[in-house]
């Protein structure tokens, strides 16, 4: 297991990412355009190069790899199957991961705050997905999470739709589901944004799991990125697990960033403290 740049290459479970439908389409688009938009929104293609020339048999590798898939440089039913999943909307390639080294929190007793909250769920359901989320880390790392209302918190939790205030907007239902910024010293890094034209539940069914989505982007807020390893929860496409567990990919980038955590498990997360409200020339989210 590699520990990119700033964050943990893992996988989510769930998406990933946290996350169906890989971009908003407008109107319908040929295999050829799905994949093209795909792999510039995801990093694997730079928006620089000639339109309807490009060659996409590298960047196809790159994504099959990440993926898990078979490597065959070409846009076969299991690739077209994977961009058209919901997902995290953080990059697999750069983005994030161009921060240098890898960062972490400095300090392990980290707070948060729930700015807003979704109406698909009531406010106890919402602070429970989240405190559990957090928890999911906290059980293997040598972390707490204190949730605090006021003052300055670490990781700031948010529902929004569309254009929401940090220059990396939402597309709409069934696309990119939530993203999340790495740790840094910009008032931005930490918090975690999820996308309320989603439906969020408590479990399964039509909509996506709050829980599962959360768990997946707190990882991103810790330092972790990205899984190539499917059934991880830091692989990037999301997928329902009625019994979430940690995959040992996921457990072993969180103790290769803040080590084992020794005694008891955590009975749940507790969450954060923050540096400031500003999201002016802030860093890239992962999805």
């Amino acid at each position: 297991m590699r520990v990119p740049a700033p964050a943990f290459l893992l996988l989510l479970a769930l998406l990933p990412l946290p996350c169906p439908r890989a971009a908003p389409m407008e109107g319908p688009l040929t295999d050829r355009e799905l994949a093209v938009r795909y792999l510039q929104r995801y990093g694997y293609l730079t928006a620089t190069n000639p339109g309807g020339q490009m060659e996409l048999e590298t960047p196809l590798k790159a994504l099959q790899k990440q993926l898990g898939l078979p490597e065959t440089g070409e846009l076969d039913a299991p690739t077209l199957t994977a961009m058209r999943a919901p997902r995290c909307g953080v990059p697999d390639v750069g983005g994030y991961t161009t921060f240098p080294g890898r960062p972490t929190w400095d300090h392990t007793d980290l707070t948060y705050r729930v700015v807003n909250y979704s109406p698909d769920l009531d406010v106890a359901s919402i602070d429970d997905a989240f405190s559990r989320a957090f928890g999911m880390w906290s059980n293997v790392a040598p972390l707490t999470f204190t949730r605090q209302e006021q003052g300055n918190v670490d990781i700031l939790i948010q529902f929004g739709s569309q254009n929401h205030g940090d220059s990396y907007p939402f597309d709409g239902k069934n696309g990119v589901l939530a993203h999340a910024f790495g740790p840094g010293t910009y008032s931005i890094n930490g918090d975690a944004h999820f996308d309320e034209d989603e439906f969020w539940t408590q479990g399964g069914g039509n909509g996506y799991s709050l829980f599962i989505v959360a768990a997946h982007e707190f990882g991103h807020s810790l330092g972790l990125d990205h899984s190539s390893i499917q059934g991880a929860l830091m692989y990037p496409t999301y997928s329902y697990q009625a019994n979430l567990q940690l995959h040992s990919d996921d457990v072993a980038g969180i103790q290769d960033l803040y080590g084992q955590r020794a005694g008891p498990q955590s009975d749940s997360g507790r969450l954060a403290r923050k540096k400031g409200q500003s999201s002016q020339q802030s860093p890239l989210p992962i999805h």
